[in-house]
């Protein structure tokens, strides 16, 4: 599907995507610095402190002052929590806290999407939305969208399966206004398996896809563009 993206942010992104898109190595760490630069280089924002006033909080996109963070991050967790609270009941949804702020949503697969599958289902939408809505009012943040799968199948296949499921779900966050240039998505198959391939269960919570929230902090922004470390 072919999107128009509307502000220079968005397509200097895409620039850089495409200045990345290279077979090197080191694509992952230079996609990531590109983008930092130049979403660095374009725009400046604001973010209510908590005492009822407004201060720049970084020369870069959204960059979040180092002491802020913790207090913006909990604000978030707090409305993930609320809003997904039926979802965690029903264990369609995990929400979790990195020791570096970032936050790790884990969608259960089994609720996401039909076996062998890349299409969100959707009874699956409402989570989607409600998940979309509070990532809209947080932009300090780049969201990572990872794929995963279990070891049924091919290496090839389920390495193909994980980038359309994490592409799907970014797609589906796309039409729910969550800004283009804030998302990256990637698939990493079978090889990162949160429990063993041996049993049914197992496979069960392999099969998953991984939204992490990083926050953009001022004068490491480039680190919110990395690819997630696998924890």
């Amino acid at each position: 599907m072919k999107r128009i993206y509307k502000t220079a942010l968005a397509v200097s992104v895409c620039i850089a995507l495409t200045a990345c898109a290279t077979d090197d190595p080191n694509k992952r760490a230079k996609t990531g610095a590109g983008i930092g630069a130049v979403v660095g280089a374009i725009l400046g924002h604001q973010i209510d402190d908590g005492h009822n006033s407004s201060k720049v909080v970084g020369a870069a996109a959204g960059a979040i002052i180092g002491g802020a963070v913790g207090v913006y991050m909990d604000r978030q967790q707090k409305e993930f929590e609320d809003a997904l609270a039926d979802e965690k009941d029903q264990n369609a949804i995990e929400i979790e806290r990195l020791k570096d702020n970032t936050l790790k949503l884990s969608l259960n697969s089994e609720v996401s999407f039909d076996f062998g599958k890349d299409s969100v289902k959707p009874a699956f939408y409402s989570t989607l939305d409600k998940l979309s809505d509070v990532i809209n009012k947080y932009d300090r943040t780049v969201v990572h969208v990872v794929g995963h799968t279990d070891n049924v199948g091919s290496d090839g296949f389920n390495q193909q399966l994980s980038e359309r499921r994490a592409q799907s779900v970014s797609d589906y966050m796309i039409d729910r206004s969550v800004q283009v240039s804030r998302l990256l998505a990637e698939g990493r198959g079978e090889y990162e398996p949160r429990e063993s391939n041996a049993s049914e269960s197992g496979r069960a919570l392999n099969r998953r896809v991984e939204i992490f929230l990083k926050p953009i902090v001022e004068g490491v922004e480039n680190q919110a563009y990395a690819s997630p470390e696998y924890n």
